[in-house]
């Protein structure tokens, strides 16, 4: 019996990270796309992905106010988000940490560091999942 592959939503306006993400991580996750910072919370309400990668730059609403409304939601404040973005200031990464973000990619992206931050996430959850249900 194969297992069910964890899935990510990534959030972003921009096209091109969209498609360097996928092409990153879609052999082993199941990618589900949203463009629009402000669907982010009805989408993962739907799907229940496993993480989220969230672009913090977005017109209409950042991603900094997306996780806001993510961590004050029941169906999606568990979901771990992992910031993506261009932003490196100390002062970024601290607040995207502090609103709960688990982790800040930054872009340029580099495919090895994506692909390690998502499988030691991923391991993480797994467990979790594994220890919740007692299998």
């Amino acid at each position: 019996m194969e297992s069910e592959k964890n899935s990510i939503l990534i959030v972003d306006d921009e096209t091109t990270n969209i498609a360097a993400l996928f092409h990153v991580l879609s052999t082993e996750y199941t990618i589900y796309i949203e463009i629009d910072g402000a669907n982010c919370l009805d989408i993962a309400k739907a799907l229940k992905p496993d993480i989220i990668l969230l672009d913090v730059m977005m017109p209409n609403i950042s991603g900094f106010d997306v996780i806001k409304l993510l961590k004050e939601d029941v169906e999606t404040c568990n979901i771990p988000v992992v910031f993506q973005t261009a932003l490196d200031t100390d002062e970024d990464k601290v607040q995207g940490l502090e609103l709960g973000a688990v982790g800040y990619i930054q872009k340029p992206f580099q495919e090895d560091i994506i692909k390690l931050q998502i499988k030691n996430l991923m391991e993480i959850i797994n467990f979790a999942k594994i220890y919740k249900t007692g299998l």
